[in-house]
């Protein structure tokens, strides 16, 4: 049964439930709450409102919770694949997944903390095939809190084996 697609509130943003039939991640590893400024096959930027109730906090770090590294570098990955399924025609999250292929420069210059409202900034740098590329930067406000360079690669589930993974 084919389930209708959310609307957008506009053809430049997406908000969760969009991104719910982008992407296949879902609580607690979905790490984006909104998209905007989308740039279909170019650009958008990422919006995740970091709480106290995120469940990486209970051990990073008791008494001084700081949003982990990897995570904050997941939440580009989640924004870059957001982009790239709404840029394509035919393409959901129920007939192909994007994967993390690597990370390259990654910097981490403040640390995200609850209570802060991450601006995640992705910028396709150049495409090959199902390949992408992409730039990526972490704001809180005006101040740069992490940034890094990473490709991903499109896959259809079929190809990948995934296709029954959810049945």
């Amino acid at each position: 049964m084919n389930k209708p697609k959310p609307k957008a509130k506009s053809s430049t943003e997406i908000d969760i439930a969009g991104i719910m039939t982008l992407i296949p991640h879902r609580y607690p590893m979905l790490l984006i709450d909104h998209v905007i400024d989308v740039h279909k096959g170019e650009s958008c930027t990422g919006i995740k409102n970091v709480s106290i109730n995120e469940p990486f906090f209970q051990g990073h770090f008791p008494n001084l919770p700081i949003m982990p590294g990897v995570l904050i570098i997941e939440a580009m990955a989640q924004t870059s694949a957001t982009l790239v399924v709404n840029s394509l025609e035919d393409v959901s999250s129920e007939t192909h997944v994007v994967y993390f292929m690597t990370i390259e420069n990654a910097r981490f210059r403040k640390p995200v903390v609850p209570g802060d409202q991450m601006h995640i900034k992705v910028k396709k740098e150049r495409q090959r095939g199902n390949v992408w590329k992409f730039r990526g930067e972490a704001f809180v406000g005006d101040t740069l809190c992490a940034e890094a360079a990473f490709t991903a690669m499109l896959v259809s589930k079929e190809d990948s084996g995934l296709a029954n993974a959810a049945a």
